[in-house]
């Protein structure tokens, strides 16, 4: 497979997901995006932890979509994340869910 062909693959993977986000976000009350991950989901719980001085976040999500083109099966029941990076948690608006813009690595 040429370098052209697995850019074609991503780029084609990339799309079906895009549709698939906008097919799903109505179904979905919170955008969380974390340093690795993006998902929807539909019950958001963050906690901080304090440990020596440094701070990390605890998040559970529930009924959640993940995107990541490589899982699968992106609908998932539970997640825990753990991450001492910045999360951020939207509230969606029902009438008007805007999709995210991804920059190229993510």
């Amino acid at each position: 497979m040429s370098a052209e062909d697995l850019e074609r693959y991503e780029t084609e993977m990339e799309l079906q997901l895009y549709r698939e986000y906008r097919d799903v976000v109505r179904m979905f009350s919170y955008i969380v995006e974390t340093e690795r991950r993006f998902y929807l989901a539909n019950d958001v719980d963050v906690t901080p932890h304090s440990v020596g001085g440094d701070v990390y976040f605890e998040l559970r999500l529930r009924d959640a979509w993940v995107w990541d083109m490589y899982r699968p099966a992106r609908f998932v029941p539970s997640v825990r994340v753990l991450t001492f990076r910045d999360v951020n948690v939207e509230e969606l608006n029902r009438e008007d869910p805007t999709p995210p813009v991804f920059s190229e690595d993510g």
